[in-house]
């Protein structure tokens, strides 16, 4: 089992910055991989990239290329989201969710495990 808590998330003003972290507990040496991704109201889960946990080879979605950067910590088992430039259309609940295998990181469905969300509201 590998269990994960993301934080930092709140209100920031269109434009600001915020940066989410995930917390990864357990069987984190099983990790292939984790990922963000986030889900709006009445909107489905999105993904937003991945990092892969041994050779920190990273993927982003074409929309948030460019202002999300992900990152990791391993002495820390945590993982980060860097978001500049933030709009309300940014406004979600950010996951972060981790893969024991290798498979399609881009999905959803690729992911065993996953973080209860955190909250990310952009003000216009």
């Amino acid at each position: 089992q590998v269990q994960l808590v993301e934080s930092g998330g709140g209100l920031v003003q269109a434009g600001g910055s915020l940066r989410l972290s995930c917390a990864a507990s357990g069987r984190t040496f099983d990790q292939y991989a984790m990922g963000w991704f986030r889900q709006a109201p009445g909107k489905v889960r999105e993904f937003l990239g991945y990092i892969t946990w041994r050779e920190s080879k990273v993927n982003y979605a074409d929309s948030v290329k460019g202002r999300f950067a992900i990152s990791r910590d391993n002495a820390k088992n945590t993982m980060y989201l860097q978001m500049i430039n933030l709009s309300p259309d940014d406004t979600a609940v950010y996951y972060c969710a981790a893969a024991i295998g290798s498979r399609n990181l881009r999905v959803w469905h690729g992911y065993d495990y996953w973080g209860q969300g955190t909250q990310v509201t952009v003000s216009s």
